[in-house]
């Protein structure tokens, strides 16, 4: 069967693309705005519209195959690609990648995600934006899959060798700045993992000494205690914190780690996973100094779990900070990956190398990524998948739990069909 035609549509993701610098150097929320002035290259204001980008696959047996371009919120920070905009790409998109794929013949994945993944643009030199990757070779995994008359999370467990998971991966969900009323949804819900809660200023969120996260959690416990959906309702607390205990504790690692064990004691005897305590300037400070805190912590065997974040972006990345032990668990950020090809690659090395891999992305996301990203979860079995796109809890955690849902239902009919 071939691709008979590459179209694109213009589309908006379920969040913005916030400016992460300007955030971090004091713009202040009015309302769902940030006052301030950018400084990342390409916004033009601290907040705007996120957008995005379908692909289409018109295949020949009449059906059609789709995946979503999107890039994170917190566009080009931290050695990320830049701005994502529809109005920019979309030319490039039918001018360069269109003809790499129009009356291509559809053999497996890992050969359509190829085409594209490390193709270089004739036009920049380089390779292609991490959202055009993503989107596109969501849209190569649907194909093969329409083509083979099956679901995408059984081409990656064929093409892969990995065994479907038998039951729904945790799904953690994203609170936003709505860190109290989202709580509640989240428990409603009974979530596995809970709240994200963006720690992301010191001054307003964290505290001068962190008094205010402290109070947060002593809050958030009682809440849970006080509304358990069911007995045995025991979630993971997932706080992340954008680096700000580096700057609270002028990256005193002996300091943070003490913070830390503070921190478990107050949510104990709940789990604690503390994502991003420190952001240094490269990926190489960034792997030392995550390496030696987790190196202080397990030594004073201080109950938590710390996450790898900032400058973990690409597969190799990954593959770095999970060779380093810099961190106890791995976020793989999807979008910026590339292609899913490579979030594929990424949960499947982490797995083998023991480190714990949790399947994020951002919540800039839309619903065709998270659905796609829940078949790659099935997959290759995460700790936990992230609950995408947006901030309203209920929405994104509709999205993955219910394609889970379907995915194992299907996994089970075949499993009894012998299939």
């Amino acid at each position: 069967m071939k691709i008979l035609k590459m179209l694109c549509a213009p589309g908006k993701t379920g969040f913005y693309f916030d400016d992460q610098k300007a955030i971090k150097q004091g713009a202040k929320n009015d309302g769902c705005f940030y006052i301030g002035d950018p400084l990342t290259s390409g916004f033009t204001s601290v907040r705007q519209s996120g957008e995005s980008i379908s692909i289409l696959f018109l295949l020949e047996n009449g059906a059609i195959a789709h995946g979503d371009c999107a890039a994170v919120q917190y566009s080009g920070a931290c050695g990320r690609d830049p701005l994502f905009l529809a109005e920019t790409f979309i030319p490039l998109i039918e001018k360069e990648i269109a003809p790499l794929y129009e009356g291509k013949e559809i053999t497996s994945f890992k050969d359509l995600a190829n085409e594209i993944d490390q193709a270089i643009s004739p036009s920049t030199g380089k390779l292609y934006h991490t959202a055009i990757r993503y989107g596109v070779t969501q849209a190569c995994l649907d194909a093969v899959a329409k083509a083979k008359g099956t679901y995408m999370a059984n081409i990656i467990a064929d093409e892969y060798d990995l065994k479907m998971s038998d039951h729904i991966i945790p799904i953690f969900a994203q609170s936003g700045d709505d860190r109290y009323n989202n709580v509640d949804k989240m428990i409603i819900k009974g979530v596995d993992v809970l709240p994200h809660a963006l720690f992301n200023n010191v001054e307003t969120k964290v505290g001068a000494n962190g008094e205010k996260i402290k109070a947060y959690l002593e809050w958030l416990v009682k809440r849970i205690d006080t509304h358990r959906p069911y007995p045995g309702y025991n979630p993971v607390i997932h706080i992340d914190v954008y680096g700000t205990l580096g700057i609270v504790f002028d990256n005193d690692l002996d300091r943070i780690a003490t913070y830390l064990g503070e921190l478990v004691e107050l949510v104990s005897p709940l789990e604690l996973r503390v994502e991003g305590p420190i952001d240094f300037d490269s990926k190489e400070a960034q792997i030392k100094a995550m390496r030696e805190l987790r190196e202080l912590i397990d030594l004073q065997n201080i109950q938590v779990k710390i996450v790898a974040d900032e400058w973990c972006n690409t597969l190799q990345d990954i593959c770095d900070f999970t060779k380093a032990k810099a961190g106890h668990m791995i976020q793989i950020k999807t979008p910026d990956l590339g292609g899913i090809n490579n979030t594929i690659e990424a949960v499947v090395f982490c797995n083998k190398e023991g480190i714990d891999a949790y399947l994020g992305g951002t919540c800039n996301e839309t619903s065709r990524s998270s659905e796609v990203c829940s078949h790659i979860a099935m997959a290759t079995s995460p700790i936990q998948i992230l609950a995408k796109p947006g901030m309203g809890v209920d929405e994104g955690v509709m999205l993955v739990y219910n394609e889970m849902s379907r995915i194992l239902a299907l996994k089970k009919y075949s499993d009894k069909l012998n299939l």
